[in-house]
């Protein structure tokens, strides 16, 4: 065992990431992108089956792949139901779940379709783990405030987890030993607080709670959202995108290029440093909320997601958080070596599968 062969399946809103793990490497780490216009053919994820299945076995063709040759199938998490961390084998009931739509609506839904298929039709393992719906709160968590809603867990549990044990290793502990609180810092931004190998309290980041991110709006005050939304002035369409797709940096800076923002703020754009500023501010209050959720008692601090390529934000945030505890930086998605990691754990029997 260790020597396995692992086809990775990841499939995000304009991109087919297709990877070959083995002997402890990525031996090929491949990304297709989908452009506004070829996407725009198809009516619902689903359409897409055929041209995300085809875009699969191009990449196997172009790195001269047999999909014969595959051990061990790992794709993205999709639109399951809430359920603990853990590895998954993808099951009947798991695409029916994400076929359902209850759960939300993505293409990495259609990534673990095509997984299935592949796995069904070469008798290939097909497991997934830690996905988004990933569901270890607290029972204190759960309360919003109105027994009508109750907080979900919705966040990018795949990186949170992988940054978590990584940050664990380089401690010389287990994940289940330790206390921290992680930060992904992407398109959408979650901070989890990590009590001994679960994920206590986490904003739900799918629909832009807690601060706000490059695409989300974060929370906002719930009188003058319940103003906007019965003003007439805006559908119920309009109001969703602007919390998810069209808010934070978006909304005020017209852009979620990281990279373009700091440009601008060097240039002298007042505007554009006031609004980084005040998202780092924003995130540094939602990790200040988690370190109470642990008592303080914090081993390290991980920040993680693309964002954390940008040395002003980092700056700005490292200085408010600091004094909790140790900050680690982990930049990059990690999404397929995390994927690949995991099921490796699996084969060698370092981690049991769990029961969907």
């Amino acid at each position: 065992m260790g020597n396995e062969k692992v086809l990775i399946i990841n499939l995000g809103s304009t991109s087919t990431k297709v990877g070959l793990y083995q002997s402890g490497e990525m031996q090929v780490n491949s990304s297709v992108s989908h452009s506004a216009e070829e996407l725009k053919a198809f009516k619902t994820i689903w359409d897409q089956y055929d041209f995300r299945k085809a875009a699969v076995h191009k990449v196997l063709a172009d790195n001269r792949l047999s999909i014969r040759d595959i051990d061990l199938i790992a794709c993205r998490g999709g639109n399951v139901r809430p359920i603990p961390g853990g590895i998954y084998e993808v099951c009947p009931r798991m695409i029916e779940d994400m076929k359902s739509g209850v759960y939300g609506k993505h293409p990495t839904n259609v990534g673990g379709l095509v997984a299935f298929d592949l796995g069904k039709e070469f008798d290939i393992p097909v497991f997934t783990l830690d996905p988004p719906m990933t569901d270890e709160l607290c029972s204190s968590a759960r309360y919003s405030g109105i027994p009508q809603i109750e907080r979900q867990s919705s966040f990018h549990a795949l990186n949170q987890k992988a940054t978590a044990r990584k940050i664990a290793a380089e401690l010389g502990k287990k994940y289940q030993e330790i206390n921290l609180i992680v930060v992904h810092l992407g398109g959408g931004i979650s901070v989890g607080a990590h009590r001994k190998g679960k994920i206590i309290d986490v904003n739900n980041a799918l629909d832009g709670d807690g601060p706000f991110s490059p695409e989300r709006a974060g929370s906002l005050p719930a009188g003058d959202l319940v103003k906007l939304c019965f003003s007439g002035q805006y559908s119920q369409e309009q109001i969703t995108r602007l919390l998810t797709g069209g808010g934070g940096l978006m909304a005020y800076l017209g852009t979620t290029d990281g990279i373009e923002i700091e440009q601008r703020i060097t240039a002298g754009d007042q505007q554009a440093a006031e609004v980084f500023e005040a998202m780092a501010y924003g995130v540094a209050k939602e990790v200040g909320a988690c370190a109470a959720v642990l008592e303080g008692a914090i081993d390290a601090i991980a920040l993680t997601g693309s964002l954390v390529y940008s040395k002003t934000l980092m700056a700005s945030l490292q200085k408010k958080i600091s004094f909790l505890a140790p900050i680690y930086l982990n930049p990059g998605e990690n999404e397929m070596e995390a994927l690949a990691e995991g099921v490796m754990r699996y084969v060698n029997q370092e981690e049991a599968l769990s029961t969907y």
